[in-house]
């Protein structure tokens, strides 16, 4: 999914930046938008979004932000649960 699709206060992992345009690749780059880093929308107004990326916030276009794939991350509450089931499973 990219991260237009994406819903205000969830923290996404950056999986890939499908950019056809010249620079932009590079342009999402020097916000700190690469592949394996975490991303989160702080709100959206109209066609922009808010983003929180490396402890910084930019104001991006849906331009952009859809060229930026993205997996949601696991909730802080899910891993620990995950975790004790994996240990039961292989107990």
């Amino acid at each position: 999914m990219t991260l237009l699709n994406g819903k205000n206060n969830r923290k996404y992992e950056i999986s890939e930046i499908q950019a056809n345009e010249e620079g932009m690749k590079e342009f999402l780059f020097t916000l700190g938008c690469y592949p394996g880093e975490t991303v989160s929308i702080i709100s959206q107004l109209a066609s922009n979004l808010i983003i929180n990326v490396k402890d910084a916030r930019y104001s991006i276009d849906a331009h952009l932000a859809s060229a930026i794939i993205v997996e949601p991350q696991l909730q802080a509450q899910t891993a620990p649960r995950l975790k004790q089931e994996l240990v039961e499973q292989f107990a």
